[in-house]
């Protein structure tokens, strides 16, 4: 998790079943990115709340607040959940990507950030990029055009 005031890009490469959440308070151009491996903190003892979806987006917003961002003027664009591998039998255990998307959605909408648009799901990893200075994030996939959003 990463978090830059007025310029600066943040960057999480290598997107495969990951969901990075960019989070962002346009009045004070507060950017946030949190790179989300795995739906839900099972672990009580787990030291890094950042890597799951329930813990890491809330930890996130909490950081970002203390940074003078206001919840209800934050946004949030989301990227990733690739599925990666075709596990046969392995029912939801083999789409993790899903699984993470569903949650990061969730979580999002239980703490009210509204989300203004995603890149997520299909086969292929992902780099992110999202700008501080204006909100922009950027996808770049390796044979595939960059998308803007």
């Amino acid at each position: 998790m990463k978090i830059c005031r007025l310029s600066g890009v943040l960057i999480t490469y290598a997107l495969g079943s990951c969901v990075g959440v960019c989070l962002y308070d346009p009045v004070i151009r507060l950017a946030g990115m949190v790179h989300i491996m795995l739906p839900n903190n099972m672990d009580s003892k787990s030291t890094n709340l950042f890597k799951y979806a329930d813990t890491g987006i809330a930890e996130t917003i909490r950081k970002m607040e203390v940074f003078g961002a206001v919840r209800s003027r934050m946004v949030a664009k989301i990227a990733g959940g690739a599925r990666m591998f075709d596990i046969q039998g392995g029912g939801s255990i083999g789409n993790i990507g899903q699984r993470n998307i569903e949650s990061v959605r969730k979580v999002l909408a239980k703490e009210r950030i509204r989300l203004l648009a995603e890149d997520v799901g299909q086969n292929y990893a992902r780099t992110l990029l999202f700008d501080a200075s204006n909100g922009e994030g950027r996808i770049r996939s390796f044979g595939k055009k960059e998308v803007i959003f």
